[in-house]
Order: structure tokens, then C-alpha cells, then sequence
């Protein structure tokens, strides 16, 4: 009866001891995943996750980690699935983040922007959730929100140049130069290896009808890229414009036509009025030289030539000599 007691005194230490056992085991394999995916050996991290579900299949952590682990290996099917099964168990801002990633990668991008939005409300947004967010905006046609959400990426993180030059797109697409340029001047102070970025810059600054600096923009991204073929054109639509010729010498005038009422211009209207007809020929004036005054009241006409510039002064020179006519008719009385 001892032996007895004793055999079943130690199988019942077993059935208590084993689940404990079964529970270390899972958690080691956890541990190994973990530290499989920090060293970046992400196949290797899912074997070890998967060990573990294997033995705990609710283990949320590893539901969470093999989650991760499939979108760096770019499984974001099967990593969304694992997301969404950790979180019908608990919710946490790692499995949160990893489920929007996988919409977000998967195209998703409405449902991305749903799972972005609960990340910031519940979980610990980073920078990338935030540019994330953004990016998903800009597809749904949302520049607004987008701006928004990059701006909270640029505060967590405001040395990344792509989330800059991405920033910069949104206002070149807004008609908005100034705040382009602004946004591309950051970038390139962040990195100027980017071929891409200087062309971008390169149009902010054509469109502010700055087109050296265009140009100067528009030779650096070829300088990083020669086969940059929009550089090339964009290089190409600047070249001459902006330029400032200087003329010397003076110009040769022209004598204008002389006709009543003064010099003859040209205008681009011809305006069409009506005259009274005037007497193309002027009468024949007797010479005032032929005159001869005998009366001292009357005054003596000097000897002049008269020549005409226009019927009009022909009128006036008839009426002269009328006058003069009358007077010397008197003086003979």
C-alpha cells in the first residue's frame, strides 16, 4: 500500500507539473521569435511563433509577433490574419499597427485609413503610422487629412526626406509654390543624393518663374540620374526663359506722313467716319504783289508767295484777298 500511495503521489506531481511545463515551452519559443525578429531573421521568427501556437494556440503575443513577422516578409495576407486573430482575443498597439500595415500594403487603403485612425485613438502611433495614415489619405483623394497626418509625422520624426518630398507633392498638386518649395528645401537639406527630389524642386521653382534655379535644380537630378528623362524635358521646357537681352544702338526713325491735324499713326482699328467732301483743287489767287493802296487809311498789302498746305489755308487766303480787293475799290472812289 505504500508503494502505492507513493506511485500515485507521483503522478499527480506529473499532471500538476506538466502544463507548466507546456506554458515555459511556449513562452521559450516565443522568446526565441522575438529575438529572431529583432536580429531581422523573420523566417526564422515565424517557426519559432508558430512552435509556440503550437503549444498555446490563444498565445496572443505570439499571435502579435508572427503578425510582424509576415508583413517584413511581405505575407500581409497571412499577417492580417494573425493580426485579426490576436485581436478577437485582446487588443493591443502592436497588433493593431500590424493589421493596418497589411490593409495598407494590401491596397486597402479606406480600411487602412479606419485602422490607422483606431492605432492613434488606442494604441501608440509612431512616425511611420502617422505617414502611413497620410499616404492612405492621398490615395483616397483626402489631400487635406493627409497634410495633417504628416505634420504629426514630421514631429515625431522631421529628419525623414521622403515624408518632406512627399509633402511637397501634395502642394505642388495645390497650386501651392511656395509652401512646394519650402517642403523640397527641407528634403534636400535632409539628403542630396535623391534624384527625384531635385527634379520635384526643380518644378516648384519653374512654377515660381525661378527658372535658373529650376535649371540648376533640374541639372543636379541628372547629374544623380543621366537617364532621368523628366529632368531632361523639364530641363529642356526652361532653357532661354527668364533670360534678360540688352539691345544697343538706337533705333532708325521713320518721318511720318504729313496730313491735316498732324503726324498719321497707325493703330490696330481702322475707325470709318464721314466727312463733308472737301474741294480738292484751291482757287487761283491773283498775287498780293499786284496790289497798289492810294488811300493812307487803307492798309498796304506786302508782296508775300503764298503756298497752300491744305484746302483750308487756300480757303482763308481767298478770303484775304477779297478783303484787300474791296479796299483798294474804295480808295479808287
Amino acid at each position: 500500500m505504500q508503494k502505492s500511495a507513493k506511485a500515485g503521489i507521483v503522478l499527480l506531481i506529473i499532471l500538476v507539473l506538466v502544463p507548466a511545463v507546456a506554458a515555459e515551452d511556449a513562452l521559450e519559443w516565443y522568446t526565441k521569435g522575438q529575438n529572431a525578429a529583432t536580429a531581422g531573421n523573420y523566417a526564422d521568427a515565424v517557426t519559432y511563433y508558430n512552435n509556440a501556437l503550437s503549444l498555446d494556440p490563444s498565445y496572443v503575443l505570439a499571435l502579435s509577433g508572427k503578425a510582424v513577422a509576415l508583413n517584413a516578409l511581405g505575407q500581409y495576407s497571412a499577417a492580417l490574419d494573425s493580426a485579426n486573430a490576436a485581436l478577437a482575443i485582446r487588443t493591443s498597439s502592436d497588433t493593431l499597427n500590424a493589421r493596418a500595415y497589411a490593409l495598407y500594403k494590401l491596397g486597402r487603403y479606406d480600411e487602412a485609413v479606419a485602422a490607422y485612425v483606431n492605432v492613434t485613438a488606442k494604441g501608440t502611433p509612431s512616425a511611420s503610422t502617422y505617414c502611413n495614415l497620410a499616404d492612405s489619405y492621398v490615395k483616397t483623394a483626402n489631400p487635406d487629412a493627409a497634410l495633417k497626418s504628416y505634420a504629426q509625422c514630421t514631429n515625431i520624426d522631421p529628419h525623414n526626406a521622403d515624408t518632406w518630398n512627399q509633402i511637397g507633392l501634395i502642394y505642388l498638386s495645390q497650386q501651392k509654390y511656395s509652401d512646394a518649395l519650402d517642403a523640397f528645401n527641407k528634403a534636400t537639406q535632409e539628403t542630396t543624393k535623391n534624384a527625384e527630389i531635385w527634379n520635384n524642386k526643380g518644378e516648384a521653382y519653374a512654377a515660381l518663374e525661378q527658372y535658373e534655379d529650376a535649371s540648376n535644380c533640374f541639372k543636379t537630378a541628372l547629374s544623380l540620374s543621366p537617364n532621368y528623362a523628366d529632368a531632361q524635358s523639364n530641363l529642356d521646357s526652361v532653357r532661354g526663359k527668364g533670360q534678360v537681352y540688352q539691345v544697343t544702338g538706337l533705333p532708325t526713325t521713320t518721318p511720318a506722313p504729313w496730313v491735316l491735324g498732324g503726324v498719321k499713326t497707325t493703330t490696330a482699328v481702322t475707325a470709318v467716319t464721314t466727312t463733308q467732301a472737301l474741294p480738292t483743287t484751291s482757287p487761283t489767287l491773283e498775287p498780293a504783289s499786284s496790289l497798289t493802296v492810294t488811300a493812307t487809311e487803307t492798309p498796304v498789302a506786302t508782296a508775300t508767295t503764298f503756298t497752300p498746305l491744305s484746302p483750308f489755308c487756300a480757303l482763308a487766303a481767298f478770303v484775304v484777298a477779297g478783303i484787300a480787293c474791296a479796299g483798294v475799290r474804295r480808295g479808287k472812289k
